[in-house]
């Protein structure tokens, strides 16, 4: 409940905020000082999109080891689909542990969770050997490995954007050089594209150990209680806009990151599976000019005008692959399917790949930010799980994929979201490099226009620093 006398905030400064903290960033940083924590905690999204993207090629490397035994299990949908779930369970849990209990440690803790569970998948056996004990295993730990992946996103993304500022080719391409190296022991060759997987967060694990709370978090976090249903009513509407971008974004991108095989099957039948791998990796490949361009444009026009303009433009071309499609699906045509589709999904990682998470790692306050970003992230993992379940359905209503329709619906339902992602961005605030600063300035007004005690707000080395600072202003002022 709020209290009733909780102190004003000083009137004398600008926004009516008390502002005697010592300042977030010490200028006497160097520059590796300053880049190393961003490094540790957003690097480990790395393992994310590896290892979602592996699973395909794992999936289909099963489904040719064990045709039907594979088959006919529920193995076929839940390997590839069990890590959202544990995605969504991970973000949700770390996303409350990141802001009531510790930035560092919540990363600390999912990063071993992923590098224990690929350890564990790249090893899955069945009891006796069991072909089917082997899927169970192998499901368990990738709903668990998803955990460790979910933690990544509140703990991982918050703590780079407060620290102050690929994957998915990876993927693809070690199963495409695996492959081509070994096609004859694909036994070994699943294990090890999984197993790569434990290597970037491995590799981060002393990086993590060394990391401090950020300064923000430090002085911005709920102690005791925190304030649901105000920050509710203050972050509402905008935390729903960012959850539909992002469901409407992982709705497309993991399904048209998985189905592009399919269509390359159709395209260009009778090739070795290393080679349908390599066409997968080619369409991959687009995602990095698209997530090294968007880096820059971000910076330059801002992350919702950049969103805005390059979703609606991956909407055009949408609109363009489903027109073209009867033209682009004849085999001689396979290299203009691979660079058309490539720049639709290039599009889409200038626009919200490289926007939706920095839009909300920085358009809430720090004392709530790890559960802003959780809801809005597992959303999007919904979306994705949705995306999965439905495109087959939307590829139905065209017929099958091996047929016109069922290749245009896909792309034309797509660039309509598209479009509609492009609209409502604009609800969203401007977001710039004072953004954190503002936004924890305006909630903490408005905390205390509600009457909420604000004092005991931060860690107990930061209420001792704010105590100091208070004691010195007022001697000042006497």
């Amino acid at each position: 409940m709020a209290d009733s006398k909780s102190p004003a905030l000083d009137e004398g400064s600008p926004d009516g905020s008390r502002d005697l903290e010592v300042p977030l960033e010490n200028p006497e940083k160097s520059t590796w000082e300053r880049l190393w924590p961003a490094m540790a905690c957003g690097a480990g999204l790395f393992s994310d999109g590896y290892l979602q993207a592996a699973i395909g090629p794992v999936n289909t490397i099963l489904s040719t080891l064990y045709p039907v035994k594979y088959a006919q299990s529920s193995a076929v949908s839940n390997v590839s689909s069990i890590a959202f779930a544990g995605t969504v369970v991970g973000q949700l849990v770390f996303g409350y542990t990141s802001d009531a209990w510790s930035r560092k440690w919540t990363l600390l803790v999912s990063t071993i969770i992923l590098v224990v569970f690929a350890a564990l998948g790249a090893g899955s056996y069945g009891a006796g050997g069991s072909v089917t004990g082997l899927f169970a295993a192998l499901t368990a730990y990738r709903f668990l490995l998803g955990i460790g992946i979910g933690g990544e996103y509140p703990a991982g993304s918050v703590g780079c954007a407060e620290s102050n500022r690929s994957r998915i080719v990876a993927g693809t391409l070690v199963a495409t050089i695996v492959t081509a190296i070994a096609p004859h022991h694909l036994h070994a060759v699943w294990r090890i594209v999984l197993g790569v997987g434990v290597i970037p967060p491995l590799s981060l694990l002393y990086l993590r150990i060394k990391l401090k709370e950020p300064d923000a978090f430090s002085r911005e976090k709920f102690a005791k209680k925190t304030p649901y249903w105000l920050a509710l009513k203050f972050y509402g509407p905008r935390l729903l806009v960012v959850m539909v971008i992002w469901f409407i974004y992982d709705f497309l991108t993991y399904p048209f990151s998985i189905f592009s095989s399919s269509w390359l099957n159709t395209i260009a039948p009778n090739r070795s599976l290393w080679q349908n791998f390599g066409w997968s990796t080619l369409i991959n490949c687009f995602y990095l000019p698209g997530a090294i361009l968007g880096a820059f444009l971000s910076d330059k026009l801002g992350p919702r005008l950049c969103l805005s303009i390059f979703v609606a433009l991956q909407g055009v071309v949408g609109f363009i692959m489903s027109g073209t499609y009867e033209w682009l699906r004849e085999p001689q045509n396979v290299a203009g399917f691979v660079v058309v589709y490539g720049i639709f999904l290039s599009l889409g990682e200038v626009g919200p790949g490289d926007n939706l998470g920095l839009i909300a790692a920085k358009s809430c306050s720090t004392g709530i930010r790890g559960k802003y970003y959780a809801i809005a992230a597992a959303f999007g993992k919904i979306g994705g799980f949705v995306g999965n379940y439905a495109f087959p359905h939307i590829i139905a209503a065209g017929g099958s994929v091996t047929s016109i329709k069922g290749g245009q619906y896909p792309f034309f339902v797509a660039s309509s979201l598209c479009l509609f992602s492009a609209c409502i961005v604009w609800f969203l605030p401007k977001i710039d490099q004072d953004t954190i600063e503002l936004e924890d300035k305006r909630f903490r007004q408005y905390l205390v226009d509600n009457g909420w005690d604000i004092s005991q707000m931060g860690s107990e080395e930061w209420q001792s620093k704010r105590r100091t600072s208070l004691a010195a202003a007022e001697q000042k002022d006497s």
